[in-house]
């Protein structure tokens, strides 16, 4: 043969293909229709393409003058025909690159001067071709591949050529995110983003009416909700490429307006500016490798303790927010009682929560795509149901409201001012600089260690720890946690951190970036359409909840109970997140007991207790005895 079938040989096994007989006969077969059938590339006016190839093949310089490219699809179905859709032109014919880029670059005008050569057919067989593959996933990688592969190196013709070659994704999606490289693709991002968005959307309600309590406009911590939640979690896709969302935290609002203000007596705008400076702390954190150092000094098995107590954690905030659980003066908690004044508004709700868990585990059971957010959906057309047909009656006084949206949109973001930017108009007269360093170090322990928890408990759920128990890219993720914190402070809003519900999405299948900035996109839109979103009720959104603590506990069969200097820190890890309401308490109980346990019997060695384990628990110890 006039080509280097050896060179064939070694390309193809650089890629992972294994040549058959009857495979390099076929590839025989493809070069005589080439020759002998040389009107498929054949262009008008050019006769000289079956010399030029022939010399091609025995190494001469000669250029190809032109290449028609309403042919590409032609050699794309001989290609893959012959089982090779992965080899690329360059290595099967040593010279053709060259040939083609110089021949392009001899025609610089060549799109304009020949566009009815280029054909818009062409373009039509290579968009019609790749419609087709993108319906057989098997054939999808490879068409991709043999398409990229024979035109992108055509460069002048790949900036026209490469937005009509669609293979199942979106093609700056890709680039993006790396939809494929991390086994997803845009339907099933977008639907993960949507479902995170759908069981976070209570903090758009929520927040604004903890922090008002502080003296702040509720409206307008709303916007600065919506806002801050937006630019946390793009800068989570963007410098990250994860599937978490970010929002103002539950507990840190809390301890804002409670304890902060209202206790403490301090003004919301000081609080904001402790808010603040924990977040240029944390950027400093983060660039100087301590978060991350945190994070890769929690053995193993607490970060699987940690994804289960999560899971335990967020289930019991479902069944709080949707009534099933409720407080009890002589137990604490206890189950709801469906009968009494409250069941037309509290035990509807609750019932219609405990159908939404059903719904959904028949959903996810038949395994259909989407099936959380879609159980959110059905729960809340229930309830639009009820509400119209009288089984449903709205109790403000008793946290429930009507479901049935009264207004869609609202292009009012003047309330914004009277909080953005308020941070910097902070009065420090009697307040002492200890009281100031205390308030801030409150938020920043609180917040570090609930960040690290999330992204430990949801990137578990993911398996996106490596080996080792590290997550790749962290840094990213607690830049992007550290940032929104100050973007919030400026805002009008208290801490921003990674949600916990981020693992709803993660469940639904999100794997990447896009998952986030579908989510960030939703808050964003929420400035706009809060008056929607803020009528999507908790016992809606309650059952995904509960369903992704469900999918949570699975991380407990990597923890070994047979060894008690590993299960019992666990156990306490897990015990203690959903009983003392509290992810960084979790934490700090299971860091305290791993290390006291192993190191009283011994086996520090064995376990290879690195020394910032031993910092933090002295620092563990020593909040319990001073905070």
């Amino acid at each position: 043969m006039p080509y280097n079938l050896t060179t064939l040989e070694n390309g193809c096994r650089e890629l992972g293909i294994e040549l058959s007989q009857k495979q390099k006969n076929q590839f025989i077969q493809f070069y005589e229709f080439l020759v002998e059938k040389n009107k498929v590339m054949n262009l008008t006016g050019i006769t000289e393409f079956e010399e030029v190839l022939t010399k091609h093949f025995l190494d001469s310089l000669a250029c190809v003058k032109a290449i028609d490219m309403t042919k590409v699809k032609t050699i794309m179905d001989i290609g893959t025909g012959a089982g090779f859709p992965g080899v690329p032109l360059k290595i099967a014919f040593p010279h053709l690159e060259a040939c083609l880029l110089d021949s392009l670059k001899k025609r610089v005008n060549f799109l304009e001067e020949s566009f009815e050569l280029l054909g818009l057919e062409g373009i039509k067989a290579i968009h019609g071709r790749a419609e087709e593959y993108a319906k057989n996933k098997e054939y999808r990688e490879k068409y991709d591949l043999c398409v990229s592969r024979a035109v992108s190196n055509l460069a002048t013709l790949s900036e026209y050529c490469l937005p009509y070659v669609k293979t199942g994704g979106t093609f700056m999606f890709e680039k993006i995110f790396h939809l494929k490289e991390n086994h997803t693709d845009v339907k099933t991002e977008v639907m993960a983003g949507i479902t995170t968005f759908m069981t976070m959307a209570y903090i758009l309600a929520v927040n604004p009416s903890i922090l008002s309590a502080s003296g702040m406009d509720a409206n307008a911590v709303l916007i600065a909700t919506s806002l801050a939640s937006f630019v946390g979690t793009a800068l989570m896709a963007l410098l990250a490429n994860y599937p978490f969302a970010l929002a103002p935290g539950m507990g840190l609002n809390a301890y804002f307006a409670y304890t902060v203000v209202l206790t403490m007596g301090y003004s919301w705008q000081l609080a904001l500016m402790a808010v603040f400076v924990e977040g240029i702390i944390f950027i400093v954190l983060s660039l100087t490798n301590v978060r991350e150092g945190i994070f890769n000094a929690i053995p193993m098995t607490l970060k699987s303790a940690v994804s289960v107590g999560i899971g335990l954690f967020v289930a019991f905030v479902g069944l709080q927010n949707a009534k099933l659980i409720v407080n009890s003066d002589s137990t604490l908690v206890t189950y709801q009682h469906f009968k009494g004044e409250t069941f037309s508004s509290v035990g509807v709700g609750a019932i219609l929560a405990l159908l939404g868990v059903v719904i959904t585990a028949i959903l996810l059971v038949k395994h259909v795509k989407g099936g959380i957010l879609y159980g959110i959906l059905i729960t809340w057309v229930l309830g639009i149901v009820c509400e119209l047909t009288g089984i449903y009656i709205p109790n403000p006084d008793a946290g429930m409201y009507s479901v049935i949206p009264t207004s869609f949109v609202s292009f009012d973001f003047s309330a914004l001012g009277k909080t953005f930017g308020q941070v910097f108009k902070t009065d420090f007269s009697g307040v002492g600089i200890l009281n100031f360093f205390a308030v801030m170090f409150s938020f920043l322990f609180v917040d570090l260690f609930d960040t690290l928890g999330t992204l430990i408990g949801v990137a578990s759920k993911a398996d996106m720890l490596d080996e080792e128990g590290k997550l790749p890219h962290i840094k990213g993720a607690l830049m992007a946690d550290s940032i929104a914190t100050c973007a919030g402070a400026v805002l009008g809003t208290s801490t921003t951190t990674t949600f916990v519900e981020s693992a709803s999405g993660v469940t639904e299948g999100g794997r990447t970036g896009l998952t986030a900035m579908t989510t960030g996109i939703l808050f964003l839109l929420a400035t706009i359409f809060s008056p929607l979103f803020l009528t999507i009720p908790s016992f809606a959104t309650a059952p995904a909840l509960i369903i992704v603590g469900f999918y949570m506990m699975g991380s407990a069969v990597k923890i070994d109970f047979n060894d008690p200097s590993e299960g019992i820190p666990a156990f306490l890890t897990i015990l203690a997140m959903p009983t003392a309401y509290s992810i960084s308490e979790g934490i700090a109980i299971g860091v305290i007991s791993w290390t006291i346990i192993n190191v009283v019997t011994g086996k520090a060695k064995e376990k290879k207790i690195s020394p910032l384990m031993y910092v933090l628990t002295v620092l563990f110890i020593l909040k319990y005895v001073f905070l």
